[in-house]
């Protein structure tokens, strides 16, 4: 287990060097669209202020690849919407390292938030070298470090895991601590059953979570675009469905293990399929081995909705990752919605749910509240990387307890 900010001592007047993921979508007025990843840090800035804690900010906005100042990638809306979610004014820091930065920060007030601008506008910060310089420059900022950006900790940059050995301690944020425990006992510590929803377009993406998820479940439940390779690689017709040929060996691969494991493998025996992706033309079910020339899958159908919920509801323990059709269009959005309410039934009736991936995070706060999940992931890569059982860097920098 790693060491989280509850470990620390007294840290009254201490600066706190928080790395925090607020890379959040904003409109052509530069207003924020959806501040889940802000909110989401708010209880570790709130902890820290209630220690006596100085707290900096430092994060990331699109990728403005090391180009200093792109006015786009500028944090600086954040700043002001954050100071709009904390009720006070968070000191905005223009020009995070050097002299600059050293002044601005010398005034900050015990509880008082400093939030430092764009950290990618160093191309420093993702150099794929052993260099130090740039860690040792962003630690004259802090007296211990904290990083409770989950959504970036899968990035072995400056901010997310070098400075982590140069700034002692270095421990999570709540919402670090929270993804770690969550993903970490629905994967190696689950009330069986234990259903895994893997869905999305290919296969390709998803071969190491597939693998390691084998080891672990009791139900696989694949769905979406990578279901095709599977029935191709069976003998079915699957007319214009999404589909990679060169990975029909490794969907048979995954086959056999699962039945070598005794893992049930769940798959559409129903889908919809159309013969225009905008939903528009003709839209008809039909079983998920004949799918007509000139049609494609796009969601599942009525009787693999039912059977992909009674899994789900029978079930202890489910992760989702990845949605069963092509949800962003209203018209296939009925699959995913099935299966999303099936997990929320399951979580009231006791179960632990966890919600990982983008596109499944997306889906979930389209159709369903954060709150009717046990865990709603703020990392997409990251979340992907952690359930294939890779070492995340921003994690792994982390002290132990």
């Amino acid at each position: 287990m790693k060491k989280s900010i509850l470990d620390l001592g007294d840290i009254k007047g201490k600066r706190a060097l928080i790395r925090v993921d607020v890379n959040v979508p904003m409109d052509e007025n530069k207003n924020v669209t959806d501040d889940t990843r802000i909110q989401a840090i708010i209880p570790t800035v709130k902890a820290l202020k209630e220690k006596g804690a100085k707290i900096i900010l430092m994060a990331h906005l699109g990728r403005p690849k090391g180009e200093w100042k792109v006015a786009e990638f500028s944090l600086e809306p954040v700043a002001k919407y954050l100071s709009k979610v904390l009720g006070e004014d968070v000191l905005f820091v223009k020009s995070p390292v050097g002299e600059g930065a050293d002044k601005e920060l010398e005034a900050l007030k015990d509880g008082q938030v400093a939030l430092l601008e764009n950290i990618r506008f160093y191309k420093a910060e993702e150099a794929k070298d052993d260099d130090m310089t740039f860690a040792n420059e962003l630690a004259k900022l802090g007296d211990f470090y904290v990083n409770d950006a989950f959504g970036a900790a899968h990035r072995n940059h400056t901010s997310t895991s070098k400075l982590a050995k140069v700034l002692k301690p270095a421990v999570a944020g709540l919402l670090m601590e929270k993804e770690i425990r969550c993903l970490s006992q629905a994967l190696d510590n689950p009330v069986r059953p234990f259903t895994a929803v893997v869905g999305g377009a290919k296969v390709s993406s998803k071969i190491g979570v597939l693998e390691n998820l084998i080891d672990k479940v009791d139900n696989l439940i694949i769905g979406g675009g990578m279901a095709y390779t599977f029935v191709k690689a069976n003998g079915g017709k699957i007319g214009n469905s999404i589909c990679e040929d060169d990975q029909m060996d490794v969907a048979k691969a995954i086959e056999k293990k699962a039945a070598d494991k005794g893992v049930k493998i769940v798959m559409a025996t129903d889908v919809l399929a159309t013969d225009d992706f905008s939903g528009k033309g003709t839209n008809k079910i039909v079983p998920v081995d004949a799918i007509p020339d000139g049609f494609e899958g796009v969601d599942a159908g009525p009787d693999t909705q039912k059977a992909f919920a009674e899994v789900i509801k029978n079930s202890k323990t489910i992760l989702m990752n990845g949605p069963v059709g092509a949800f962003e269009n209203p018209a296939f959005a009925e699959g995913t919605k099935a299966v999303l309410n099936a997990i929320v039934e399951a979580t009231k009736n006791g179960a632990v749910s966890v919600i990982g991936g983008g596109d499944s995070v997306s889906a979930a706060k389209q159709f369903c509240k954060a709150e009717d999940f046990t865990h709603v992931s703020t990392g997409g890569g990251a979340s992907l990387e952690f359930i294939e059982g890779k070492v995340l860097p921003g994690v792994a920098a982390l002290d132990e307890k």
